[in-house]
């Protein structure tokens, strides 16, 4: 398909519109990638929005446990992952097999599991959870004891926050987990008016240090909510970009520029481009898979 706009941005607008598709983009994506997407977001708050629109096709720029999570919500939509390499270290971390024989070592008690991970590891835990509602969900079960997976920090960050007991499984975020208090100590010693809001992936003893923990849609509304206008971001720094638009006469300096996620920045625009044209990059949730996974999810988003 040719067109007479002259700019790659301006093409693939053209070609989603002409094929009915939606184009998503996670808050870590690069700053281009964000600028044509229809809907950016973090990676559940994208998906449900694409469920709700009437597009034929989702494009989902970040993470293949993204585009699977548009697979499972949007089962009559073709769902393409522009760059089929881009992938979660930490997703991968755990495998439905480990999960399902933890499980019973522990004797069968409920399975939370982040929505970071794979469709078939979802497809084998209980309900669901975000960085921004793990409380919630932790609170909403009955019994005492939980296992949840994959991300530790995040684990021990909910349990901070609940009387459950709650045991960890021995996965992390790699970008997250490497954030060091000294980092974060010189950081604030450089913008001492500046509040520092910190991921729950981060290690417990860099969120003592954080005025407030949040997810990256929480960051964004915590800096507009605040009076502060100066901002510290303890999160990957493809965030940097969407809050600063949200907030512009606000300042954000990243925590560290070392918090970068390889695999965030792997979409290219020709990606988008590609996939679209050739409808490539396709991902495709086996239905039995599917319909398991979509119950811990729906468990989830249920949860008033």
């Amino acid at each position: 398909m040719k067109t007479k706009n002259p700019t790659l941005h301006q093409q693939i607008r053209d070609l989603a519109k002409a094929k009915k598709a939606i184009i998503l983009a996670h808050n870590y994506q690069p700053a281009q990638i964000q600028d044509v997407a229809d809907l950016c977001g973090d990676s559940l708050e994208m998906s449900i929005k694409a469920a709700a629109t009437d597009a034929d096709i989702i494009v989902c720029c970040g993470v293949r446990f993204m585009a699977e999570t548009a697979a499972i919500l949007c089962p009559d939509k073709i769902v393409l992952l522009p760059n089929l390499d881009a992938g979660c270290p930490m997703a991968d971390m755990v495998t439905p097999e480990a999960l399902v024989k933890r499980k019973k070592e522990l004797g069968g008690i409920p399975v939370v599991t982040y929505v970071n991970s794979s469709a078939a590891v979802k497809a084998v835990s209980d309900i669901c959870c975000t960085s921004a509602n793990v409380i919630k969900v932790l609170n909403t079960l009955k019994e005492d004891e939980v296992l949840m997976t994959p991300d530790r920090n995040l684990a021990m960050y909910a349990a901070a926050n609940t009387d459950k007991k709650v045991h960890l499984w021995e996965g992390y975020c790699p970008c997250h987990n490497d954030l060091s208090v000294e980092a974060v100590k010189a950081s604030k010693a450089a913008h001492p008016q500046a509040l520092f809001i910190a991921h729950p992936e981060c290690p417990p003893n860099v969120l003592e240090l954080a005025d407030s923990i949040q997810s990256t849609s929480g960051m964004i509304r915590f800096a507009g909510e605040s009076s502060a206008d100066q901002f510290i971001i303890g999160t990957e720094t493809g965030l940097i970009y969407p809050i600063s638009k949200a907030h512009p006469k606000k300042t954000f300096f990243p925590v560290s520029d070392q918090l970068v996620c390889t695999d965030m920045k792997k979409t290219r625009l020709q990606d988008i481009w590609d996939c679209l044209e050739n409808m490539s990059g396709r991902v495709v949730v086996e239905e039995a898979v599917r319909i398991k996974a979509l119950a811990a999810v729906k468990k989830m988003i249920n949860i008033k």
